[in-house]
C-alpha cells in the first residue's frame, strides 16, 4: 500500500468511529421516555404504604402533576434519568414538604409507573418503578362501519 492509501483508510476509519460515537451518544441523550406518576397506595407482604393527601410534582422547573390519593399523571422526558421536585402534603391543610430526586431511567423502558409513595418510603427501584403496558382492546368494542346509502336522507311517514 502506499502512503495515500494509508492516510485515506485512516481518515475514513476516524470518521466512522466519530459517527458510531454521535450515534451512541445520542441514543443515551435523546432517548424519549413517558413518565406515568401514582399516588396509590401499596401493600406487599403485610406492609401497607398509604397516599398522602396531595402530591405535586415538578420536572424543569414546570408542575407537570398535581396527584390526590389514588390519580395518576405524566410527563413526557428526554435522556435516562429524571431530576424533579415533589411537593408533598401528608393531610388535608398540612404543612408541605420539598424534596428534590434524582431516578434513571432504565433503557428497556419507553412508559415507566413510579409509586411515589413507595419510592418515598424508601423502597427498591424494583418496588415502585414498572413498565407501563397499554391494555388491548376489549372484544366488547363495536366496529362501527358505514354502508353505501349512510349519506341519504332518510324519509319517515307522519
Amino acid at each position: 500500500m502506499s502512503k495515500i492509501d494509508k492516510k485515506t483508510l485512516i481518515i475514513r476509519a476516524v470518521a466512522l468511529l466519530i459517527v458510531i460515537m454521535i450515534a451512541a451518544a445520542m441514543f443515551v441523550i435523546g432517548r424519549g421516555h413517558t413518565i406515568y406518576f401514582d399516588n396509590k397506595s401499596f401493600e406487599a407482604g403485610g406492609e401497607t404504604i398509604e397516599t398522602p393527601y396531595s402530591i405535586e410534582v415538578y420536572v424543569k422547573g414546570e408542575k407537570v402533576a398535581k396527584l390526590k390519593a389514588g390519580e395518576r399523571g405524566k410527563a413526557d422526558i428526554m435522556g435516562q434519568s429524571l431530576a424533579m421536585q415533589l411537593v408533598v402534603t401528608q393531610e388535608k391543610g398540612g404543612a408541605s414538604t420539598k424534596m428534590n430526586v434524582k431516578l434513571p431511567i432504565p433503557y428497556n423502558m419507553d412508559g415507566v409507573i413510579i409509586n411515589i409513595p413507595v419510592m418515598l418510603a424508601g423502597k427498591t427501584p424494583a418496588d415502585y418503578m414498572t413498565e407501563f403496558i397499554p391494555a388491548p382492546p376489549s372484544d366488547d368494542d363495536e366496529d362501527v362501519s358505514v354502508t353505501e346509502d349512510a349519506g341519504e336522507l332518510m324519509e319517515f311517514e307522519q
